[in-house]
């Protein structure tokens, strides 16, 4: 069974060093490109693009967990069927939400992230221990239940932070 209590202690915890960290960086870092699109073509990331993508990511892993409550069969929705295709999917996608949200500052995206999470606690507050080991048909990430793939967001968060500070540091 999942342990409802360490998966909201670590999502806090991680949220917080993420906020941390990009408070701590120079608006022109946050806009400095430094890691490559996985998207052929794509735009490099700027660390305020991982935040965006960090957004889309916590609010896709809650519909999933909520479409599975509600019992689709099928609530991830990737696009293609083999696994190439998906991949190349999702990096679409991907790359197009970070273009819809390049513009917008740092604060901003942080309020966001903040709205998402509190609605990945709230709905996190309405399962039973029973929904959280309930298993998202097709997901990949964690141990594939819903407590999962919803703590996830937190290991996401700081894989996406290293990533950036190892993007920085090869720019410079």
């Amino acid at each position: 069974m999942r342990d409802r209590a360490k998966i909201i202690e670590s999502l806090f915890t991680q949220r917080a060093e993420l906020e941390r960290r990009y408070r701590s960086m120079s608006e022109d870092v946050l806009v400095q490109p430094c890691t490559e699109s996985e998207h052929d073509g794509g735009d490099k990331w700027s660390p305020k693009d991982h935040l965006a993508h960090l957004l889309r990511i916590e609010e896709a892993f809650l519909g999933m967990a909520k479409r599975t409550i509600g019992g689709d069969a099928s609530p991830i929705k990737f696009t293609g069927t083999t696994r190439p295709e998906i991949l190349a999917g999702v990096h679409r996608d991907n790359e197009a939400h970070i273009a819809k949200h390049r513009h917008r500052g740092l604060e901003e995206l942080l309020s966001d992230l903040t709205t998402a999470r509190a609605n990945t606690l709230a709905f996190i507050e309405t399962l039973t221990d029973d929904q959280l080991d309930t298993t998202i048909p097709g997901a990949p990430w964690s141990d594939g239940t819903i407590g999962g793939v919803l703590a996830a967001n937190g290991g996401h968060e700081l894989q996406h932070l290293s990533w950036v500070d190892s993007g920085l540091i090869e720019a410079h």
